[in-house]
């Protein structure tokens, strides 16, 4: 018996593969009409000022003027010192408002509550206007002045941003040290740390963690805040872009100015935001978050390394 090895039964031909599936990508098109109702909403703005009777090139006369700059450095001058005023009251208002004495923690709340339910503006006016109230500064024989000659426009701004922004601060860093777990600080002592070093080497590293985002924040809201004190007489950025605008004519232009240069200092402070988040990101993740230098970096390699031909299989 002779078997015919050329030839194969159909049970031996092995299977065929499944056919590949043709994946069509689902259409949105609610998404492409949004994007061009948005486009053209955009588009009506642009022509709305290009053609109004606006003079775009007061714009770039002024933008270095020696009158804007000079609101430049005041608007940042008065955002820190009134910062490190919110900071530093804050801290001690949230170490109040977690002490165990009734006395001192009913005190921290009464200041957050008063000073959180109340408008910048109307405390602004209110430390300006103090002098209809007290005609004089007596604090015996350290300092005695009229009330008009201590109360300062830069105090004014000074007492009316800060003191209301260590209530915010108040409320960020108890927030903060309470987010970290009690068992922390047991096993600190149980260790024989003592409370001071405890909170140094411990609590604050962990706290900063959720302290740092919202602060970062508050800073760069108080650059804006800063354009209130303009109501109280003091020469900062909107103030001097105002005088500017009235002298020249010029006025909803300077207005335009003082926006770019709020622009250019609020996105300065958010780049040194995301920095200082991500360095107190250590030890809470994996991989930190690439910086924007690495995420261009990155996107550039994709692009070298794409197929000319088009998308890779």
């Amino acid at each position: 018996m002779t078997v015919d090895i050329g030839k194969t039964s159909p049970e031996d031909t092995p299977p065929a593969g499944p056919e590949a599936i043709k994946a069509i990508p689902v259409r949105h098109y609610g998404r492409y009409l949004s994007a061009v109702i948005a486009l053209g909403i955009f588009g009506l703005l642009v022509w709305a000022f290009a053609n109004g009777d606006i003079n775009w090139g007061a714009i770039p006369d002024y933008f270095f003027d020696d009158r804007i700059l000079k609101g430049v450095r005041e608007t940042l001058l008065l955002t820190v010192i009134s910062m490190v005023i919110g900071i530093v009251g804050g801290i001690l208002l949230a170490v109040m408002r977690l002490s165990k004495n009734p006395v001192t923690s009913s005190i921290a709340w009464f200041y957050i509550w008063f000073f959180r339910g109340t408008p910048v503006l109307v405390q602004l006016f209110v430390w300006f206007n103090l002098g209809f109230v007290f005609e004089y500064v007596n604090l015996g024989p350290i300092y005695k002045d009229q009330w008009a000659d201590f109360m300062t426009p830069f105090l004014t701004a000074l007492l009316g941003l800060g003191l209301n922004e260590a209530a915010y601060m108040a409320e960020i860093c108890r927030a903060g040290l309470l987010a970290v777990d009690e068992g922390q600080t047991e096993a600190a002592h149980a260790l024989g740390m003592s409370h001071q070093k405890t909170l140094r080497r411990i609590v604050i590293p962990q706290a900063m963690r959720v302290i740092v985002p919202p602060t970062g924040n508050e800073v760069i809201n108080m650059l804006k805040t800063t354009s209130l004190v303009a109501a109280v007489q003091y020469p900062e950025l909107l103030r001097f872009s105002q005088d500017i605008g009235t002298t020249s004519g010029a006025t909803v232009e300077m207005l335009f100015l003082a926006a770019a240069w709020y622009l250019i200092l609020t996105s300065t402070l958010s780049v040194g935001q995301y920095y200082v988040e991500r360095y107190y990101a250590r030890g809470s993740s994996r991989q930190l978050p690439p910086t924007p230098l690495q995420k261009i970096k990155a996107n550039l390699l994709s692009l070298s390394n794409r197929p000319a031909g088009g998308v890779s299989a």
